[in-house]
């Protein structure tokens, strides 16, 4: 497969006591948790009724999404988006199956319309007017990484920038026996075609591999939670200087699962930089 490029140009990031990736980067280079952050994320997009209704997988979702665009300095409704979850909503899906078991009609037509799993890309292109295409994605382990290789195909493919989501949240009921994810956690790139010399770029190859250890401190804080296989990136771009200048070329190697015996080789680098080999596919 051939090498694939982008630059980020914004990111957004909320975990339980980290609501900003302002204070994940803090945390990340030996800071504290926010002491009155709060208990969940509370999205602007969505009006004040709505933000209250809304599950906390969608809230954190839109809350990162538009952190990163607004970072960016992009509009919201220009950009086609990449919405990648491990589960949805497991807390929902258990609602959603012990009561079609226990009492069928008492459904709640409010869970049942955000059961779907493609729900937080519904709010947000519905609350930005986004008319560009919107992808719901799930690969289980590998969730993130292929939400990463589909956003940057599509730069490859001629989109002049993207939006990528990462989110999950806390699974419930018989299914945490079989599915567990802990917590709630949701991170956003703005991805683009552009070469600025200040912002950092991926190059990134899918190659035979296992994942890099999780080891960094927002693994460390965040690793019980289903979408935890994007924290060794977010952990490589915390420790990392906010603006890079033409000197700061070093570059970071990382691996991120993206299926059995598979994995995105990502490299970070200040600039342009002569391309990894291409894998073998």
């Amino acid at each position: 497969m051939t090498t694939l490029t982008a630059t980020i140009e914004g990111m957004g990031f909320w975990a339980r006591g980290l609501p900003s990736w302002d204070a994940a980067r803090a945390f990340a280079r030996g800071g504290a948790l926010v002491a009155d952050a709060p208990a969940r994320p509370s999205p602007q997009l969505l009006a004040p009724n709505e933000r209250r209704r809304a599950p906390e997988t969608v809230a954190v979702a839109l809350e990162v999404a538009l952190a990163a665009c607004s970072a960016a300095g992009r509009d919201p409704s220009t950009l086609p988006s990449v919405f990648a979850s491990t589960h949805g909503d497991l807390g929902i899906t258990d609602y959603m199956c012990s009561t079609l078991a226990s009492a069928p009609r008492t459904i709640s037509p409010t869970r049942f319309h955000n059961s779907v799993h493609n729900a937080a890309a519904g709010y947000w292109t519905i609350g930005t007017g986004a008319m560009q295409p919107a992808t719901a994605i799930s690969a289980l382990g590998a969730t993130f990484a292929q939400g990463l290789l589909d956003a940057l195909a599509q730069l490859a493919t001629g989109s002049d920038a993207v939006l990528l989501v990462g989110y999950d949240g806390a699974s419930a009921g018989p299914l945490a026996h079989v599915s567990r994810s802990d917590g709630l956690l949701g991170a956003a790139l703005v991805l683009s075609r552009s070469t600025r010399r200040d912002l950092p770029r991926l190059q990134v190859a899918l190659a035979d591999g296992q994942p890099s250890a999780a080891s960094g401190p927002l693994s460390g804080h965040a690793g019980g939670n289903a979408m935890a296989p994007m924290l060794p990136l977010l952990d490589a771009l915390a420790a990392r200087p906010a603006r890079l200048g033409p000197a700061t070329m070093a570059c970071d190697g990382l691996a991120l699962g993206a299926g059995p015996g598979r994995v995105l080789r990502v490299m970070l680098t200040a600039a342009l930089q002569p391309a990894l080999e291409p894998a073998h596919a």
